[in-house]
């Protein structure tokens, strides 16, 4: 959408462009993984990505497991039910896009929370401090180089219309989180804790059969083993 990130893209050895760039041949694997802020039509975003994949490969949409209807710490896997259309502005921007991702013949892979050693919600928390929300709430984690190696098992595998999840099947509450980051060492700042009380609960997700299709383990097992620590 803009050309912010261009100079870091072009280090690595990516090409480029804006989205409004017209190409003379098309794509045999596309995979749209932006945001849907700050875009104004999210869904229409799916398609013409959509438009640019000459069917051959894989088209691939990275969306979220925000979409599953579960706020109870409960479990939840591939097949949980969905949130309804229409309950919520933030699962129904996803939920339209995976459909239109899904009547282009590609396939959706709903992440976790994604982290690395400097991004994810450990980091947010530890900038704020003291945090307004219930320690008890159940995240989901994947790193962030899972999350593109099974990206990557699902696009060579010349998929349509399939739904995958990605998750490291490692659930932790918010506390366990923090109380990883405090014992591994490799943080200087202190976290004061959690003080709410009454927000909603997470879900506890797990992608048996993402994995077993796909033959994909993720390299980091868990949140802890990647900050060096026994689960």
């Amino acid at each position: 959408m803009t050309t912010n990130h261009h100079d870091e893209l072009i280090k690595i050895g990516i090409k480029p462009f804006l989205r409004d760039t017209k190409f003379s041949h098309k794509f045999p694997y596309v995979i749209f993984c932006a945001p849907p802020f700050p875009t104004t039509d999210y869904p229409n975003d799916l398609r013409s990505a959509g438009l640019n994949w000459s069917g051959k490969g894989s088209f691939l949409f990275t969306s979220s497991t925000a979409v599953y209807d579960c706020n109870n710490n409960g479990l939840c896997d591939e097949d949980f039910p969905l949130v309804p259309i229409g309950r919520s502005s933030r699962t129904d921007v996803l939920l339209k896009a995976e459909i239109a991702a899904l009547e282009a013949g590609g396939c959706v892979l709903r992440l976790v929370g994604l982290y690395n050693l400097d991004k994810g919600p450990h980091l947010y928390w530890l900038e704020k401090g003291t945090v307004e929300t219930r320690p008890d709430h159940i995240l989901n984690l994947i790193h962030y180089e899972d999350a593109a190696s099974l990206s990557i098992a699902i696009l060579k595998k010349n998929l349509r219309n399939r739904v995958f999840v990605g998750c490291d099947n490692h659930p932790l509450s918010r506390q366990e989180i923090m109380d990883a980051v405090s014992q591994s060492g490799k943080f200087d700042k202190n976290f004061n804790g959690f003080t709410g009380t009454d927000d909603p609960l997470g879900k506890k997700i797990y992608n048996t059969k993402t994995r077993a299709e796909l033959g994909w383990e993720p390299k980091y097992q868990s949140f802890r083993q990647f900050l060096g620590l026994t689960d």
